[in-house]
């Protein structure tokens, strides 16, 4: 299950907050020299590698050849082990893997929230933008301040994806910009700004803790499916849909639109926004349909037409998104594709933080 290698670090690459990128070179077998590798390592768990310190390293998603996962992961220092944590904090998350790690709940005892959010059970008609993929968060967060410069948004991210907030390099990116209020890692995910056991009390934390005016849910980077219509991480934003209504929110679901995915699944709306929003999501939401050119807007329109009985439609335009996208300052980047190589996916996501500003008033 576990591809471990011992190796010793011969650079230190990058760094962003909670983060460290090295260059590592493997102990190979029988002395032969073994070619370097990227590995990273979080700070918070196990501490800042430098140069030619030994390190554990878990290989597996890069021997698979996982996109997302193109990491060695760094999982001790063994020579040089981080001082045990202080302060409080109960939540354990990543629980019973070896790599588990304690964090202040934003809502448990001791928390300077706890009062604010013991008794918290609405979020006051918040617009909540839900989302398949982690790259449509820079989209949605680019729509929303276009159209609401001063609008606080928070991410509350869900554990479909990457479970460390500090592997997303585009978070960083929007935290240094000032485009996100804060960051609420939910479930098993973690290393947020404030942490909560459900998308119900991220949704909480976000809005009375971070004093957010629109929130957005969507799992870390990279996602995990099968190839089948129930087998993949993207169930769970018909859930958040769900937990948004649930507290008095007010559910926004952002198509997953593709122009140039080779697979059939994903053109047009992705089955994956089909399934999410037609079958999982039981509560109403404004499914935003990107107003977009030719026969792809089309397409778009008669597929999202299948949603329509279960959530109101909102036909949203995209003129003048093109801008606020460009001037992000991350890249954007879905399923390895770019702005250019498959625009409407932005533009589609664009649109839903567009309909969220609008619904501020």
């Amino acid at each position: 299950m576990i591809r471990w290698r011992c190796a010793h670090v011969t650079a230190v690459l990058r760094s962003w907050p909670g983060a460290v990128e090295v260059e590592a070179a493997p102990e190979a077998p029988g002395g032969v020299p073994a070619p370097p590798v990227r590995a990273l390592a979080y700070t918070a768990l196990v501490g800042a590698p430098q140069v030619g310190d030994r390190v554990l390293l878990n290989a597996t998603a890069l021997e698979m050849g996982l996109g997302t996962g193109g990491y060695a992961l760094v999982a001790a220092l063994p020579d040089r082990l981080p001082p045990d944590p202080g302060g409080p904090g109960h939540l354990v998350k990543a629980r019973y893997t070896p790599l588990q790690a304690t964090v202040a709940g934003a809502d448990e005892q001791g928390s300077p929230h706890h009062d604010l959010l013991r008794d918290a059970d609405d979020v006051g008609g918040m617009p909540v933008v839900v989302a398949d993929l982690h790259s449509a968060l820079p989209a949605v967060v680019a729509g929303v301040r276009q159209a609401a410069p001063g609008a606080r948004v928070a991410y509350v991210m869900l554990d479909g994806g990457a479970l460390p907030a500090a592997f997303s390099r585009t978070l960083a990116g929007l935290r240094a910009a000032g485009l996100l209020a804060a960051v609420v890692t939910t479930g098993q995910s973690f290393g947020g700004d404030l942490e909560a056991v459900t998308v119900h009390s991220g949704l909480l934390a976000a809005r009375h803790a971070a004093g957010a005016d629109v929130a957005v849910v969507a799992q870390g980077p990279g996602n995990l499916g099968t190839g089948t219509r129930w087998g993949f991480s993207g169930v769970a934003a018909g859930e958040a849909v769900n937990a948004a209504a649930v507290l008095g929110g007010r559910p926004v679901a952002a198509l997953r639109v593709s122009q140039a995915d080779p697979r059939e699944r994903h053109r047009g709306v992705s089955h994956h926004s089909l399934t999410a929003y037609g079958r999982v999501a039981l509560a109403r939401a404004d499914v935003v349909v990107p107003v977009l050119a030719g026969a792809l807007g089309e397409r778009v329109r008669a597929q999202a037409a299948e949603l329509g009985g279960r959530h109101r439609l909102v036909e949203v335009g995209v003129t003048g998104l093109e801008a606020a996208l460009r001037a992000l300052p991350v890249r954007l980047s879905t399923m390895g594709r770019t702005y250019d190589q498959d625009r409407a996916a932005f533009l589609a996501a664009g649109a839903a933080g567009r309909h969220a500003a609008a619904l501020l008033g």
